[in-house]
């Protein structure tokens, strides 16, 4: 879609070349949903794209995924030998309402930053307890693990100008063992629910995330691998009938049901 309100775009090799931010600044990385329907509050894109970034980096420490990232980069990525949990990537990545043709666009931090329930680059950080470092306009930069960065259905903490610099998944996580759910009410429909559980190769360290079927990510951890009693105790404790999210893709209800249904089977599967 062509934005009729733009008068400005800039593409900088350098954030210190980005002056004077105004309300009307949009931050442009892979633009498929920028570009999707009309801006009419934006009248400058600032284009990442130049800032050479490199798309995955891996460390002793884990993987760090920048912000520009294509789906399609993160799709292909092999990961190391011991982490066992890189084939949930492409689980994620399979699962998005979207053509293969926009995961050569599409970009990790756009995903995570629109907020979406049924994001599932969120559904897939979140679950690997990555964590966001952002930086704000003229501030030092900050770190805010992905389920507390999304806060409700398309809202997060970012504050104006800041941007999503990069996302870092910890090579303890990516060790772990995964298991994951997703339904539709319709085959490629978006996610109503789509619900991760990792585990410790040693059977510990328990982790299920919530996603689609609440407003952001909800996770629950034990220290082991629970009782099908405690995990539904959890579920219920955690999210009464009121938490979930009810949209035209399914009823609070139902999304209770698939929910609780999903979990039990993750459970099953990491046991």
């Amino acid at each position: 879609m062509n934005l009729s309100t733009i008068v400005n775009v800039k593409r900088p090799t350098s954030l210190d070349e980005v002056q004077g931010w105004h309300d009307g600044c949009s931050w442009l990385a892979g633009g498929t949903w920028l570009f999707s329907e009309p801006q009419v509050a934006v009248d400058t894109l600032i284009d990442l794209d130049r800032l050479g970034w490199a798309p995955l980096t891996v460390t002793e420490a884990g993987l760090e995924i920048a912000a520009t990232c294509r789906v399609v980069e993160l799709h292909a990525f092999a990961g190391l030998a011991e982490w066992h949990a890189v084939p949930l990537f492409r689980q994620c990545i399979d699962s998005f309402l979207m053509s293969f043709k926009i995961w050569n666009a599409a970009t990790i931090g756009g995903n995570v930053c629109m907020s979406l329930p049924a994001g599932a680059m969120i559904s897939l950080t979140a679950a690997l307890e990555g964590v966001c470092t952002l930086w704000p306009r003229g501030g030092v930069p900050r770190t805010v693990p992905v389920a507390e960065f999304v806060t409700g259905n398309h809202a997060n903490v970012l504050q104006p100008g800041e941007l999503l610099r990069s996302i870092h998944l910890p090579a303890a996580a990516l060790t772990k063992r995964t298991a994951m759910r997703q339904v539709s009410l319709t085959k490629f429909g978006r996610s109503a629910a789509l619900i991760i559980g990792t585990v410790g190769q040693d059977g510990t360290d328990f982790l299920l995330t919530v996603t689609a079927a609440t407003p952001k990510p909800v996770q629950l951890r034990f220290p082991a691998c629970p009782s099908a009693d405690a995990l539904r105790a959890a579920l219920d404790a955690r999210l009464p009938p009121d938490a979930y999210f009810a949209d035209v893709h399914g009823s609070a209800p139902y999304k209770r049901h698939v929910t609780q249904y999903l979990a039990e089977q993750i459970r099953t599967e990491l046991a």
